[in-house]
C-alpha cells in the first residue's frame, strides 16, 4: 500500500485522525499564509468529521481564518435536505465562527451555477484556485466530488467549476474540475464501510481505465491522503 494510505479499525478512529490532520493543515495555513482556504465534501463519513470539529476542536483552531467552499453540490436549494452545503452548515458551519462561507448556488440554472462560483474562486484566490486542503469520499462506483464515470466533466482541463450530468440519477450536479482538485496544497479522502472495498482496491491498486474510475485522476503534487477504516481496505494488498 502507499504510505499516504492510513487504515483505522473503525469509523471512528477514520474520523479523528483526519480531524487531527485537517487541524495541522489549519494552523500551518493560518501561520504561513493568515488564512485557510478549505473545500468541503458531502456525506456521512465527512459530517461525522464536522461534528468532530465543531465539538472536540472549537477552541482549538482560529476559526475567523477558515474560508469554507465546497467540491460539489446537489442542484437544489440551500435549504433543501440532499443538499451539502445544508449538511455542512448544520454539522460545522453553524457552529464556529468561521470567515466566509462560499457555497455553490444550486438553486440557479446550473451552468450559470458553475460560472458564478469559478468568477468567485478566481476572485478569492486572485487567479486559479489553489485550496490548502480539499476533502472528498468516494462512491461505490469509483466517482469523487461529482466526477462520475465517463462525464464529459472528466475531459474539462480549462475550467475549474462546471456543470456534471449524472445519466444515471438523471440530474446535474456542481462539482470542481479535476484541474481544480489537482492544484491544492493537499486532498484527503475519507472512505468508510466495506460497500467501498471493491473501488477502493481498483483506485489505489487496479489497472482499469481512470474515465471508468475518476478518483484515479486525482493526482496532486504531494499525492492525496487517504483515511480509511478497516472495512474499506478490507481488499488491499500488503498490511493493514
Amino acid at each position: 500500500m502507499s504510505p499516504n494510505v492510513h487504515v483505522f479499525e473503525d469509523p471512528r478512529g477514520l474520523v479523528e485522525a483526519a480531524a487531527k490532520a485537517f487541524a495541522e493543515v489549519a494552523e500551518r495555513s493560518v501561520r504561513e499564509k493568515r488564512r485557510f482556504a478549505v473545500a468541503l465534501a458531502g456525506g456521512s463519513t465527512p459530517k461525522a468529521l464536522y461534528e468532530l470539529l465543531a465539538t472536540e476542536y472549537r477552541d482549538a483552531l482560529a476559526w475567523s481564518k477558515l474560508h469554507a467552499f465546497f467540491s460539489d453540490e446537489r442542484c437544489v436549494p440551500p435549504d433543501h435536505e440532499d443538499s451539502n452545503y445544508r449538511m455542512a452548515y448544520l454539522a460545522l458551519l453553524s457552529r464556529v465562527p468561521v470567515g466566509s462561507v462560499r457555497r455553490m448556488r444550486g438553486e440557479l440554472d446550473p451552468p450559470r451555477a458553475a460560472a458564478l462560483y469559478e468568477e468567485e474562486l478566481k476572485a478569492f484566490f486572485g487567479g486559479p484556485p489553489s485550496f490548502d486542503l480539499i476533502l472528498l469520499g468516494i462512491g461505490e462506483d469509483g466517482h469523487t466530488a461529482s466526477l462520475f464515470p465517463q462525464s464529459p466533466a472528466l475531459e474539462v482541463r480549462n475550467r475549474f467549476v462546471v456543470e456534471s450530468p449524472v445519466d444515471k440519477l438523471r440530474t446535474p450536479r456542481l462539482t470542481l474540475t479535476i484541474p481544480a482538485i489537482n492544484s491544492a496544497r493537499k486532498v484527503a479522502f475519507l472512505v468508510a464501510g466495506e460497500g467501498k472495498a471493491e473501488a477502493l482496491k481498483e483506485i489505489l491498486e487496479g489497472a482499469a481505465d481512470p474515465h471508468d474510475y475518476p478518483t484515479k485522476l486525482v493526482r496532486p503534487s504531494n499525492g492525496p491522503d487517504w483515511f480509511v477504516d478497516r472495512a474499506a481496505a478490507s481488499f488491499l494488498s500488503g498490511p493493514t
